[in-house]
């Protein structure tokens, strides 16, 4: 269990760092920001419409992962729980990510506010060593 915790807790961090580094990039001006915004907006548009939606259907979709009854069956090891674990982190950071860039790329706090409400969900699916206990004792009673 504690090998699975280890590499759920990494990779939140990698993403996290990641994240901060960009940010940090773009800030310092070493990386050039608003650089896709263009006058006709079309593009920004479609960029900003399925970051919403990918951002609104995967929050609750990550947050419930485990509660889904095929899933639920399904964890009952630490092996199934770093699968299950992986995808349920992949599933929060990966559009964070994207939307810290797309907020540097096209300088609209649409993508901004997106990233932040991610990483605030992040804190509700914290590998913690106790969390990664109860996910697999709750199903394997």
């Amino acid at each position: 269990m504690k090998h699975t915790q280890k590499l759920l807790m990494t990779t939140f961090a990698v993403f996290v760092a990641v994240s901060l580094v960009m940010a940090a990039l773009f800030e310092t001006d070493i990386l050039p920001t608003g650089i896709l915004k263009d006058d006709n907006g079309s593009d920004e548009f479609w960029a900003a419409t399925v970051m919403e939606l990918l951002t609104l259907c995967v929050i609750p979709v990550a947050l419930r992962l485990f509660k889904f009854g095929a899933l639920k069956k399904r964890l009952v090891s630490a092996e199934a729980l770093l699968k299950l674990g992986m995808i349920r982190m992949l599933m929060l950071c990966v559009p964070m990510v994207a939307n810290i860039l797309l907020y540097y790329l096209y300088m609209n706090v649409a993508f901004g506010y997106m990233a932040i409400i991610i990483f605030l969900c992040l804190a509700f699916v914290l590998p913690t060593k106790a969390r990664c206990e109860q996910e697999v004792a709750t199903n394997n009673n």
